[in-house]
């Protein structure tokens, strides 16, 4: 998986839109399988006109905090790239950590906003809602135990 920062640095590099969306389309294309099995309504998410399924799961680091892990797919090679890039920036987080994170931020480096359709902003909206909503269920507040 490539990191965000790494994400940033190579669409900075690129020139013009067509190679900034070529590139975004091999980020999703690098993405792991998503199992058959996870593609249900569980994991779907609404809002995207596009078919997008986005999975989360959590471990703990070395410091037994836990950490939530994210995978996903869609059946449009552009958001399944998106996916990717959201998967960069918040997989392997705190739930507290997710919750900080401005991904709006990280989209305007890009020039991202004034290149999606609204339908495609509306759904990265949707993919970014349900992120954070998986980490939201995964705060305690007042303790760090499950």
């Amino acid at each position: 998986m490539t990191n965000i920062d790494e994400i940033i640095e190579n669409m900075e590099f690129l020139d013009n839109w067509e190679d900034k969306y070529k590139y975004i389309i091999e980020l999703g294309q690098a993405i792991n399988d998503f199992p058959e099995d996870l593609r249900n309504n569980k994991t779907k998410v609404n809002g995207c006109v596009s078919q997008v399924w986005l999975f989360s799961s959590t471990s703990k680091n070395s410091r037994n905090e836990k950490l939530i892990k994210f995978i996903g797919d869609s059946d449009a090679f552009i958001v399944k790239g998106l996916i990717a890039i959201l998967i960069s920036i918040y997989t392997n987080k705190k739930p507290e950590e997710i919750l900080e994170i401005n991904p709006e931020d990280i989209f305007k480096k890009f020039g991202l906003e004034t290149h999606l359709s609204p339908q495609r902003s509306n759904g990265l909206l949707s993919m970014i809602e349900r992120i954070k909503n998986d980490a939201r269920e995964n705060v305690y507040i007042g303790t760090n135990e499950l």
